[in-house]
């Protein structure tokens, strides 16, 4: 008597595998707690720190305002100053003392009033004002700096046209900022900071996975199973993927939520550039994993050339055209900069193609490569 045959063919039979597959890395998941920490309670964190305890912006600044004589031109360009929510004014009786305030950090700068301040004032040809910067912090200081001389030119202003003063210079300045107006770098760091929290969700994740696999001995149990290769790494690419889509999900509500970050483009974009740059970390992961056995390798590789270049290297932080050329070619090679510049124009400008089009196209040539990579490295054998 003949024997009914199965009616599930090559492919049915790959996907049954590849279902059970998945459904053994979601369980693994369930079971591991670190892994949805990382993809779900890493992202809080680091928002929370980054979004409420990291800023560029320079508020609330202590300065020593010192007047040798005060009158009324001096008390109008103290009020000046104390009306700005960029200073918090200390007032000293003389240079030394606002000098030992700031060797001691007390204050970040000195506003000093000479003898004389008022009577050049009333000369008409200007009065000096000496202002002591702490440079330690070049880019703080240079905020400061600025913020002070806006305050003078504005008290100027004012002072002109009290007096009913034509303006000393036929130039009128009309300044106008796009797409971040408010000057705000908390919406500067927080989309940056969802690439770097992509990277850590696809990148890390991925790259203990396998080494995992063969720390704990199931990776030569599933070698000798019917189930291939490309298999087994299409199924932790698929559970992973799931992992970061929710990772940044959520980061976006809270970037939008949360810290009032602006999305004027399109959510469309934003997601499928962020799956776009999601796969590339996957496969960055994937190929580290492929290549070490070792889960604390693997977490090592995995920060050095994926976490730190992300942080340092991608403009997140720290301006690219700033760097030398030397490391500036370095950052080509860095997908994380390609995604860095896409975040930062989709939430702050908006759908500008000549920005989108080109960034994503590196991104795609690089998920390209990174899975030719894996293809070539993963052999179902087990050395």
């Amino acid at each position: 008597m003949s024997q009914p045959t199965s009616q599930t063919g090559p492919r049915g039979g790959a996907a049954m595998r590849l279902r059970g597959l998945v459904r053994k890395e979601f369980l693994q998941v369930v079971r591991d707690p670190s892994s949805i920490a990382i993809a779900f309670l890493m992202p809080v964190v680091l928002l929370v720190l980054f979004g409420y305890g990291v800023s560029l912006d320079a508020r609330q600044v202590p300065i020593a305002i010192v007047v040798d004589a005060p009158d009324a031109e001096t008390a109008a360009f103290v009020s000046e100053l104390q009306g700005t929510e960029y200073f918090a004014p200390v007032f000293v009786p003389d240079a030394h003392t606002a000098e030992r305030e700031l060797r001691k950090r007390k204050v970040q700068g000195i506003v000093h009033l000479r003898q004389d301040f008022a009577r050049q004032i009333k000369t008409g040809r200007g009065a000096a004002l000496q202002v002591v910067v702490n440079g330690v912090d070049a880019n703080y200081g240079r905020l400061v700096l600025g913020y002070i001389e806006g305050a003078w030119s504005l008290w100027q202003q004012h002072r002109a046209e009290a007096h009913g003063d034509p303006p000393r210079t036929p130039v009128q300045l009309q300044q106008r900022i796009w797409f971040n107006s408010n000057l705000r770098s908390r919406d500067y760091l927080v989309p940056g900071l969802i690439v770097v929290i992509m990277t850590l969700i696809g990148a890390l994740l991925t790259a203990m996975v396998m080494a995992r696999e063969w720390e704990r001995g199931t990776a030569e149990a599933m070698l000798v199973t019917p189930v291939r290769m490309r298999e087994i790494l299409l199924s932790k690419l698929v559970t992973y993927f799931l992992l970061g889509t929710g990772g940044m999900l959520l980061s976006v509500a809270m970037a939008v939520w949360l810290f009032q970050v602006p999305l004027r483009g399109s959510f469309a974009v934003l997601f499928l550039t962020s799956s776009l740059f999601l796969l590339v970390a996957l496969g960055m992961g994937l190929l580290i994993s492929t290549v070490t056995k070792n889960q604390f390798v693997a977490g090592q590789v995995a920060i050095i050339t994926t976490f730190l270049p992300a942080f340092i290297l991608s403009g997140f932080i720290f301006d690219i055209a700033s760097m030398p050329w030397i490391v500036r070619s370095l950052t080509r090679v860095l997908a994380a900069r390609y995604f860095v510049a896409i975040l930062q124009t989709v939430f702050l400008a908006g759908n500008v193609w000549t920005v989108i089009l080109p960034n994503a196209l590196a991104l795609l040539v690089m998920m390209l490569v990174f899975f030719a990579l894996i293809q070539r490295k993963s052999r179902k054998r087990l050395q």
